[in-house]
Formats: structure tokens, C-alpha cells, sequence
């Protein structure tokens, strides 16, 4: 596209910056190819995908970050909460306990809402803590493209699993959230790619 807004303004369908007597999608950093001409009042299919790109841009942004930090401060709190071998301070436990809280209510509901817009409803795996990130992966591999949903969900969760069993003994598995969430971007920003035609760095790995 030739023509970039020159101040921030959100995601949504605007008149063609070239000039073409159509609607263009502003994904809120680049202008995309999903394009519908002027009158047409009765889009529920691309309504629907602006929602789509607009649950996708949230997981890139903090969902994705949000989920995965939370568990990791969450879980490490636990195991070194006043009382444990190796205890932390009691405020600064009860103060990143309830930061980590925080940050899985947000990032719970950037999956929730990312699960009801690939599904096109709501529903009870939608709005079930953890089960909605678990759904929320197979769903995007499904729509990629991906011959084996179940083998991502099965890797992601092992690693959490092996993080909250063992993060006691082995701090160094505080690398499994980040690699869990380095995952989902990669797949979120290869869907935002196949949606809105926009290239990206990032491509989904094989599976």
C-alpha cells in the first residue's frame, strides 16, 4: 500500500488508501489485502475475520506473553513460598503470586476470545482456564493446514506439565513458558499471514 496512517488508529475497514473505490482492512500496522467494495452492507463472513485478526493481534501483542509469564510466576511463587526448602521473601512472594494471577486472567481471556472467533461461537472450551489455550492451538494448526493438531497440543502440554511438576528442583525449566509462547506466536503470526495476505518473517513450523 502507498499511503500509512501518520497516527495510531485501530484496526478496521477504511477507504482504500489507493484511491480504489472499495473498503480495505488496517490491521493496525499495515494495510492488508482483505478488501470489500463500496455497499457492501452484509459482509458477516470478512466481519468475522476482522474479529479473527483482531483476537490474533492480541495474542501477538500480550496475550501469548501474558498467559505463559503468569503460569511461570505463578508456579515459581508456589514452590518457593514461605514455608518451602528455599522460601522467598513473604511480600515479595504474595506481590509476583498476585502478579502472576493478573497476567493469566489476561492472557486466559486473549485465548478465549481467540478461540470463539475461530470456532464462530462460544463455547465450553472457550471459557475453561488452560483447556481454552490447549483448544486454541489445535484449532490454528487445523486452520493452517496442519496434518496433526493432537502432537502439538501433546508437546505443549508435556512441557508445562514437566515446568509446574519440576520447577522446584530444576529452575532452568522456567524456559519451557517461554518457549510455549515463542510457539504460539510463531503459529498466530503465520494465521495473521494467511488471512490478511500480509508476508511475515515469522512462518509456522511444520506438522
Amino acid at each position: 500500500m502507498t499511503s500509512t496512517p501518520t497516527s495510531p488508529v485501530p484496526p478496521g475497514w477504511y477507504p482504500d488508501p489507493e484511491g480504489l473505490r472499495q473498503w480495505r482492512v488496517w490491521n493496525g500496522e499495515t494495510w492488508t489485502q482483505l478488501t470489500r467494495p463500496f455497499g457492501d452492507t452484509s459482509p458477516s463472513s470478512v466481519g468475522a475475520s476482522l474479529d479473527l485478526i483482531r483476537a490474533l493481534h492480541r495474542l501477538v501483542r500480550y496475550g501469548n506473553v501474558a498467559a505463559f509469564a503468569g503460569l511461570g510466576l505463578v508456579v515459581s511463587m508456589l514452590a518457593h513460598w514461605p514455608g518451602t526448602p528455599q522460601p522467598l521473601p513473604a511480600w515479595f512472594a504474595a506481590t509476583a503470586l498476585d502478579a502472576g494471577l493478573s497476567l493469566l486472567v489476561i492472557g486466559s481471556a486473549c485465548f478465549s476470545f481467540g478461540v470463539r472467533e475461530l470456532e464462530g461461537r462460544w463455547t465450553v472450551l472457550a471459557l475453561i482456564p488452560g483447556l481454552n489455550v490447549l483448544n486454541f492451538s489445535a484449532l490454528v494448526v487445523r486452520r493452517l493446514g496442519g496434518r496433526s493438531p493432537l502432537r502439538r497440543v501433546a508437546a505443549e502440554t508435556l512441557l508445562l506439565i514437566l515446568f509446574i511438576t519440576q520447577a522446584r528442583v530444576q529452575p532452568w525449566l522456567g524456559v519451557a513458558p517461554m518457549m510455549v509462547a515463542w510457539g504460539h506466536t510463531r503459529w498466530d503470526q503465520a494465521l495473521l499471514s494467511e488471512i490478511t495476505g500480509t508476508p511475515t518473517s515469522s512462518t509456522a513450523p511444520s506438522s
